[in-house]
């Protein structure tokens, strides 16, 4: 049986506190920022897909992309 690892992302010393939103929507906006100069299949934004992957509610990222897909997500992109 193959070994499956876990990981989340790893400690940002910009978010040392426990309450990760703040964190969660950084690596949310670093990877669409990623996308948006290298590209949708550029290997280097992947690292942040997962970040925010694993910080974030689905939830969050379901608002996230719509907002963005209507053209009113608040954040810097």
């Amino acid at each position: 049986m193959e070994k499956i690892e876990l990981k989340t992302a790893p400690g940002d010393y910009r978010f040392p506190t426990t309450n990760q939103s703040r964190h969660c929507f950084t690596r949310y906006v670093e990877f669409h920022r990623c996308v948006a100069a290298k590209g949708d299949d550029a290997s280097e934004c992947e690292k942040f897909a997962k970040y925010y992957r694993s910080l974030c509610p689905a939830e969050w990222v379901d608002r996230w992309n719509e907002q963005r897909e209507n053209g009113v997500f608040p954040g810097p992109l």
